[in-house]
């Protein structure tokens, strides 16, 4: 069974209530803001080995860090097959910052891209456009409504509502 079906099973596992539910994300939550505190020390290098390797350098288990892997791999520079990998597995985790923060705001993640190591690796100004970049590709802009009285958009000439409007 691949670490993905593992994480699965994990994860539903613990969705049986709300707050089994509530401290098993929490907790899961803290162990990834640990990892990234890490990472984002040193974010030049890039991390090689396998997931059991790297779990244990970053005080994960196993089946969780291959959790992890999911949630950052649309960040990597070079995207790990995280459907298949298990605990031998030789992966690669070479990190786009700036695709990294902005996919950290697009999942409302606050206690991830307010750290403090964003401060050395990002501009401020540069954060700022990334939110802004993130937030807006979410807004949805209607265009103007036509009126029963306005030329037809067709480009007919007639009214609206004698036209395609009927």
């Amino acid at each position: 069974m691949s670490l993905m079906e593992d994480w699965e099973v994990l994860a539903n596992q613990y969705n049986t209530d709300q707050a089994t539910a509530q401290k098993f994300w929490t907790d899961y939550y803290m162990q990834e803001k640990a990892v990234y505190e890490k990472m984002l020390t040193k974010p030049v290098e890039v991390e090689k080995g396998t997931v059991a390797e790297l779990a244990e350098k970053y005080g994960m288990d196993v089946v969780r860090f291959g959790g992890f892997l999911d949630g950052i791999n649309e960040s990597l520079k070079t995207p790990n097959p995280v459907d298949t990998i298990v605990a031998e597995s030789e992966v690669t985790v070479d990190i786009d910052l700036e695709k990294l923060y902005y996919n950290m705001v697009a999942a409302k993640a606050d206690w991830l891209y307010n750290l403090p190591q964003w401060d050395a690796l990002l501009t401020e100004e540069r954060r700022k456009e990334l939110y802004k970049a993130q937030k807006k590709s979410m807004t949805v802009v209607k265009g103007k409504k036509i009126g029963r009285n306005d030329p037809c958009p067709c480009g007919s000439g007639k009214k609206y509502k004698q036209c395609c409007g009927r």
